[in-house]
């Protein structure tokens, strides 16, 4: 294990995100917690990360015995007070502020004093999530992309009282992680999803507005700009509804009437159809 990264972290949320990252510092020689409310959402967390190991395994990037030990490092838990023996705490729930800052607040009491609180929010202001505990100079963002074992990219962001110290320790954890650390201010979106929603936005209302079909839309983006993925097809991947709640917090946050989230996707995110984890967006899934 690099002497950069943590001897014990904690991941609170358990699903496609905190998953990723446990099985990333797992996989960096780090004890991690994985922590969510039920027994079934953490082993079920547990047993995404056993498949996608054993995926890294059937590509030969790892041997079966690394796998084993990886897995080893990972404990489930049900109880946040295992973040009392933790140097890092990433939170990874689901994308409302308020489930986050009882996060927050719940984890600061029982944290040490110097335990880094980090959270992997995709646009809520680190500031504001900061600002519900008692060390905001040792709050951070740390965005990882999805999938979590496969993409290089953390976005690092600063709150407003976030320190130096701080900073730089988790840029330099990200990197001995193998990934690639890139420094952000707290603004709505920070930079990836500002530059990236506005995108997936207009690209439906090309669909609704008619302009294209949803292939057509994502032929463009993938052969004429080179995307690896279309707009429509990413936003299946995102979560339709992850979309729209990303979409509200620009539009809030900026005052901008550009980031309105577009007719259609409100009523596709109604209709329950949110893209791959309901099995139907713009797109048809098994």
């Amino acid at each position: 294990m690099s002497e950069v990264l943590p001897a014990r972290i904690a991941v609170i949320g358990s699903g496609t995100m905190g998953s990723g990252i446990a099985q990333v510092f797992a996989a960096g020689g780090v004890q991690t917690f994985l922590v969510d409310i039920e027994r079934e959402l953490v082993e079920r967390g547990r047993a995404t990360i056993e498949k996608s190991l054993s995926r890294f395994v059937k590509k030969e990037k790892i041997t079966s015995s690394e796998a084993a030990e990886i897995l080893g490092r990972i404990v489930a838990e049900t109880s946040i007070d295992c973040v009392a023996d933790t140097e890092l705490v990433i939170e990874a729930v689901t994308e409302k502020v308020e489930v986050k800052k009882d996060v927050f607040r719940r984890v600061d009491e029982i944290a040490p004093a110097g335990t880094i609180l980090a959270s992997n929010t995709s646009s809520i202001s680190i500031t504001e999530l900061a600002a519900v505990t008692g060390r905001a100079d040792k709050v951070i963002g740390m965005h990882f992309m999805n999938p979590v074992p496969l993409m290089v990219l953390v976005e690092v962001i600063r709150g407003q009282d976030t320190s130096d110290e701080t900073t730089k320790a988790i840029v330099e954890q990200v990197a001995a992680l193998g990934k690639t650390p890139v420094e952000a201010n707290d603004y709505p979106g920070f930079i990836s999803n500002r530059v990236l929603m506005p995108m997936v936005n207009e690209a439906a209302y090309c669909l609704m507005e008619g302009v294209s079909s949803r292939e057509g839309i994502d032929q463009i983006m993938k052969l004429g700009m080179n995307h690896p993925m279309g707009p429509l097809a990413l936003a299946d991947f995102i979560g339709l509804d992850v979309v729209v709640n990303i979409l509200d917090v620009l539009k809030e946050g900026l005052g901008d009437d550009k980031y309105r989230a577009c007719p259609l996707l409100r009523r596709m995110v109604a209709a329950g159809h949110l893209g791959r984890k309901t099995g139907e967006g713009f797109y048809t899934y098994d």
